[in-house]
């Protein structure tokens, strides 16, 4: 699955399955793209198997989530068959598999930054025209895309770790390119899911280790801010996909498209919180606000729209992981070596996150 559908991305003529099969070696190019991600999810799955063997602790091994959309995969996980109540092995559970995963993904990264072909490469693809006369004519990829865009032009978000191991290196392609090159995008989408486990928000990977190192009180504290900046970056997502929809049926009312996702966050606000108003006001006036000031002052517009990841990260954070860590019955502050390894995953959450992962323009 993977294999067929990330032809679509690194293919030389790619063809959208399942209207149609792609050829031989972009066949093979979609597999490689396949092997790199897949290993990529391996590993960090294996991580965390091995580290919950280690520990005694009853655990499947993983299971690999197909889909015929996007990159062809939701992931990989693993099922542990009981509460992990001493806060060092649910930190050894926890970050095992982001270490794992990070240092297959770098290494992943590294290989394609240092094989890359000249920018002439891109001739070889279908489409691009733009591009590809701009490279003609000048040997090097143009600083922004060339020609009109329409919102048709695939632009995936750039980080501070790639955008600091890309500046060590000749012919590295703009991120409207990049997902031609299959190290590239499997290196990218490693690192960037690394960071998706690791933000502090519950169950996740980042949750237990955060956790392990701060404590429940602080943890909490610290999880509810945290979900009010996921809310706000959802919000810059959700009102233009609102304001679009309804401008469709003749209603264009900026206001109405706010309304409508302040309801929504209303709601998910109080599932998360449990009524607790003290927070759910301040978050959710803090957060239009936040992402009204954003759409408005630096954007402009409200109709550039974005990938809606933060909005499916918003629902499934609340509604399957939870933000707020629930009390291990067995607590004692982490050695030296268990906290710094803790500190360096925070370190690369915030090197290899990016706020707008995904975008048309």
């Amino acid at each position: 699955m993977v294999s067929l559908v990330g032809t679509s991305f690194v293919g030389f003529d790619p063809q959208l399955f399942p209207l149609a099969l792609p050829t031989e070696s972009d066949f093979y190019r979609g597999v490689l793209f396949a092997s790199l991600l897949l290993g990529f999810l391996g590993v960090h799955e294996f991580g965390h198997y091995f580290a919950a063997l280690y520990h005694k602790i009853k655990v499947t091994l993983p299971y690999f989530i197909p889909i015929p959309l996007g990159i062809g995969t939701l992931g990989a996980v693993i099922r542990i068959k009981q509460k992990i109540n001493d806060n060092y092995k649910m930190f050894d559970v926890g970050i095992s598999g982001p270490i794992a995963g990070f240092i297959i993904s770098l290494g992943v990264l590294l290989y394609g930054f240092s094989t890359l072909p000249d920018a002439s490469y891109i001739l070889q693809f279908e489409g691009h025209e733009a591009v590809k006369t701009y490279v003609a004519q000048n040997g090097t990829y143009p600083d922004t895309p060339p020609g009109e865009t329409n919102g048709n032009t695939l632009i995936l978000g750039n980080t501070m770790l790639y955008s600091f191991l890309a500046s060590f290196f000749e012919n590295v392609p703009p991120m409207w390119e990049m997902y031609h090159y299959p190290f590239l995008f499997a290196g990218w989408l490693g690192l960037f899911f690394t960071a998706l486990n690791l933000m502090p928000l519950g169950q996740l990977d980042g949750g237990h280790i955060l956790y392990s190192l701060i404590g429940f009180k602080k943890h909490r504290l610290v999880a509810r801010i945290f979900f009010g900046l996921l809310i706000t970056l959802a919000g810059i997502e959700a009102v233009p996909f609102i304001y679009l929809s309804i401008a469709q049926t003749g209603i264009a009312f900026h206001a109405l498209s706010w309304f409508i996702w302040g309801t929504v966050l209303f709601l998910l606000l109080r599932k998360v919180l449990q009524n607790n108003f003290q927070w759910i006001v301040p978050l959710l006036l803090g957060s239009l606000i936040a992402s009204a000031a954003y759409s408005y002052l630096y954007i402009g517009n409200i109709t550039t729209t974005g990938s809606m990841i933060w909005v499916v990260w918003s629902f499934f954070t609340a509604f399957m992981v939870g933000i707020e860590h629930p009390p291990a019955i067995y607590e004692r502050p982490l050695d030296p070596m268990r906290s710094t390894l803790g500190w360096l995953s925070m370190a690369i959450f915030i090197l290899c996150i990016s706020p707008n992962p995904i975008y048309l323009i």
